[in-house]
């Protein structure tokens, strides 16, 4: 769903693997990423985790992230074990035990993505499971990588 009139993304801190914490509004300031909330627990998100992190690998630079944001409570105890059985090689870690970012976003359920543009702004979302390496959402990403090169 777009969104109209555009909202600032409102970047909360999570934490990184060893538990530091990670300003997302500096780390993505002037850079179009993807924000997505997912659970170990979420059959959805886990279908949809292998195609976010070939989303990465493949468009991944100094001008797109993936940001994929756990809300898992149990934090690394549980996504360590998860990341290092799945295999992710291109998505980085990022916790958010609190929920405090999830919280800002007004997400709903999971998963949950949203698009932020490269002046921070969220133009869209979406509710449920994509598979986001596909033709069709590499092209709405790469739009957005054009729009931030005028």
């Amino acid at each position: 769903m777009l969104i109209r009139p555009l909202k600032k993304a409102p970047f909360a801190a999570v934490d990184d693997e060893k538990g530091r914490p990670v300003d997302l509004a500096q780390r993505l300031k002037g850079r179009v990423a993807l924000v997505n909330f997912w659970a170990t627990w979420c059959a959805p998100c886990v279908t949809e985790l292998p195609t976010l992190d070939r989303l990465q690998g493949e468009l991944g630079s100094d001008r797109f992230e993936v940001v994929a944001v756990s809300v898992d409570l149990k934090g690394i105890e549980k996504v360590g074990p998860f990341w290092k059985e799945k295999g992710y090689k291109h998505l980085a870690i990022r916790l958010d035990q609190r929920g405090t970012m999830m919280k800002a976003f007004g997400t709903r359920g999971l998963p949950t993505t949203f698009l932020v543009d490269h002046e921070g702004n969220v133009v869209g979302y979406l509710e449920g499971h994509a598979d986001w390496a596909s033709p069709e959402a590499k092209a709405l990403i790469r739009h957005y990588l054009e729009r931030a090169r005028r």
